[in-house]
């Protein structure tokens, strides 16, 4: 997932982020970065369309839900790496160029990972040498997902077009995401999990061609920072408290031990629901999400952001307690709507939270280390319950056990309101309705 963040004010004319001569309009520029965070959606081997075929094809290897979790932590950790990917694009050109050479090189990984797994598909029980493999895709997809948030503000903004292009993104994404779950769920049911590595390189081609062939980009100027200039800065945002705080509020609210591979292993085996059926579940939950982002540009400017705040925490108990309820197919659909579309209301108060508090300064590399220190998180969480899970549901039963973990994630969520008041610090705080543009 991208994580669109605030940046220094607009370059001069003469800089690299300044639009080259009259430049790609805005209908151009959003249908390009449109189609690169559909590419992402698709591709990305943790939430992306080959996610649940190689869960599917795990489970029917024989491994459990805890080697599942496991393989979703390992293959999750270059999220984590966010800011390294942030400095080198920001500060050490690669063949001439700040973004384009990078986005090259990152494309060109994935697709030719994915086509060397779909042509030479690993064997039953290669477990280790498949988590491998996944890790380049998923290396090249959060480093062209930072690569791609970096020029689109070079982009944006100079021409004042920011809030759009982050809108295209998260529109396009989540798209992505309901194609890439009912594929994935027909895949995972037909027993033609190989293919999806297929369908992912083609879609990664195309990201390939149009950073061949529609990305422009000028030649780089000097750093309007040195790196280690930027480390400095970077080092005193670090220490403060409020920056702190939200750090510690996105951890634990991230910290879900539930899901997802706890999730779909309960759902496909204890309860019985069909591989196709857990597709459209994740179709749905986009749906949902999509609904949820609309719903957020509009009130997110009439409602005073600490309250937005104290609505984050609700929203991620709510979906998280919703899935004690879930126990056959009716109740899936209607679990899902609500998750979906509370889910993504909190995480888009906490990006525009986070967006807040970073010093312009270093605004783009701490957005990126926040957002890491919430997917490692996700990895951790994942990880710790798929072996609670194992550990605990020969002892008390599948549904004992995910309920127990449900709990868990509730309660850590429900821990990040002893952190409001560490939030309040600072002018951004002093209660006024949010005035931001929408970072969703």
């Amino acid at each position: 997932m991208s994580d669109p963040s605030p940046a220094d004010p607009p370059p001069s004319p003469s800089s690299p982020g300044a639009p080259p001569g009259p430049g790609r309009g805005t209908l151009g520029l959003s249908l390009l970065f449109g189609a690169l965070y559909f590419v992402q959606g698709i591709a990305e081997p943790g939430e992306g369309l080959i996610t649940q075929p190689v869960r599917s094809m795990l489970k029917g290897w024989g491994y459990s839900v805890g080697d599942i979790a496991l393989l979703s932590l390992v293959i999750g950790l270059p999220w984590s790496f966010k800011p390294l990917y942030g400095l080198l694009t920001d500060f050490v050109p690669l063949a001439g160029s700040r973004r384009r050479s990078y986005l090259i090189a990152t494309s060109g990984l994935t697709t030719l990972t994915l086509l060397w797994l779909y042509f030479n598909p690993p064997e039953p029980g290669a477990y280790y040498g498949l988590m491998a493999l996944l890790l380049l895709p998923t290396l090249g997809v959060a480093f062209s997902d930072v690569v791609a948030d970096g020029f689109m503000i070079d982009k944006g903004q100079p021409r004042g077009i920011t809030g759009l292009l982050q809108s295209v993104q998260w529109g396009s994404n989540y798209t992505a995401g309901i194609l890439a779950a009912v594929i994935g769920g027909w895949l995972a049911q037909t027993g033609r999990q190989e293919a999806g590595f297929l369908l992912c390189a083609g879609v990664t081609g195309v990201a390939f061609a149009l950073a061949l062939f529609a990305v422009d980009e000028d030649r780089p100027g000097p750093p309007r920072e040195s790196p280690a200039g930027a480390v400095r800065a970077l080092g005193t945002a670090l220490r403060d408290p409020l920056i702190l705080a939200v750090c510690a509020f996105l951890f634990l609210w991230s910290f879900q031990p539930f899901s997802p591979s706890v999730l779909y292993f309960y759902v496909t085996k204890e309860i019985g629901l069909s591989e196709q059926f857990y597709g459209y579940k994740m179709a749905l939950l986009s749906t949902a999400a999509v609904a949820g982002s609309v719903a957020y540009g509009f009130y997110c400017r009439r409602v005073r952001f600490m309250t937005l705040i104290h609505l984050s925490i609700a929203a991620g108990v709510v979906c998280t307690t919703a899935y004690w309820f879930l126990r056959g197919a009716g109740s899936a659909v209607v679990v899902t709507l609500l998750v979906g579309f509370t889910y993504v209301t909190a995480t888009l108060i906490q990006l525009d939270l986070t967006a807040r508090v970073c010093p312009p300064r270093v605004a783009a590399t701490l957005f990126a280390l926040v957002m890491a220190l919430s997917n490692l998180s996700l990895s951790l969480a994942d990880g710790a319950g798929g072996f609670l899970y194992d550990l605990w549901a020969p002892l008390w039963g599948p549904r004992a056990a995910f309920n127990v973990l449900v709990a868990l994630g509730a309660a850590f969520t429900a821990i990040c309101w002893f952190l409001v008041p560490a939030l309040r610090r600072g002018d951004w705080a002093a209660g006024e309705p949010a005035t931001a543009e929408p970072v969703g």
